[in-house]
């Protein structure tokens, strides 16, 4: 059985949400994509990625497969825009089987896994991480380098064949919890704070995720925040 809470808040200092996600234990997909881009472009990204992504994961597709297609119909809908100005949308998506999970990823947007203790399991797909990766810059840095905001993978903007998206899979075992998120959250609330949430089993999961996005807000709410948590219980 799966415990799923879920929401979204435009922040403190966006007038746009161009943050989406999509969840369906149903289906045992889970999703956050954080749009980029010129006017709307943003949130028509992600919107159209996310839908992308559950209709060819309901047509019975693989993780993988749903993410690159769904990046196929994006580079497919930004070729037809009259204007030159960029549609992208990270991704950070997860499918719940029986017995397994398998988790898929471009951008920064997040994933999660509590188990005994808070571990990120995708890998940012940003400048600072292949600073961090080739052992230019200190990890203690990362999080307030002046470009850690700059990402080197995005749906709809990098070229097809040379996009690379995370995965990865494992069994899936009663207590774990996943946590999707958009950098909003990463940005305001160091994975400290949001394990001291995410291991509280005192509190729904909704309200974990309420208390998630209230953290972000408190720690200036710079940016869109989106989170899903999804507990096998």
């Amino acid at each position: 059985m799966i415990e799923f809470g879920h929401g979204t808040h435009v922040g403190l200092r966006r007038t746009r949400n161009e943050d989406t996600y999509y969840a369906d234990a149903g289906l045992g997909l889970f999703l956050v994509a954080d749009g980029m881009g010129g006017h709307q472009h943003g949130e028509v990204a992600s919107a159209l990625v996310r839908d992308a992504v559950a209709d060819l994961v309901t047509r019975g597709h693989s993780l993988i497969d749903a993410v690159r297609g769904a990046d196929e119909r994006l580079m497919a809908q930004a070729k037809g825009c009259q204007d030159a100005l960029p549609m992208g949308t990270t991704i950070a998506a997860l499918r719940l089987s029986t017995n397994s999970y398998e988790v898929a990823w471009v951008g920064d947007s997040r994933i999660y896994l509590w188990q005994n203790g808070l571990k990120q399991i995708s890998h940012d797909h940003s400048l600072v991480q292949e600073l961090v990766a080739a052992g230019a810059l200190d990890p203690a840095r990362a999080a307030r380098h002046p470009q850690r905001n700059v990402i080197t993978q995005a749906l709809g903007i990098t070229a097809l064949d040379q996009l690379h998206i995370g995965m990865a899979r494992g069994e899936l075992e009663p207590g774990m919890c996943f946590l999707l998120c958009s950098d909003g959250l990463t940005e305001e609330v160091s994975d400290a704070g949001i394990a001291r949430i995410v291991e509280r089993r005192d509190l729904a999961v909704q309200e974990c995720v309420d208390h998630l996005l209230l953290a972000a807000l408190d720690g200036g709410g710079s940016d869109n925040v989106t989170a899903i948590l999804a507990r096998a219980n």
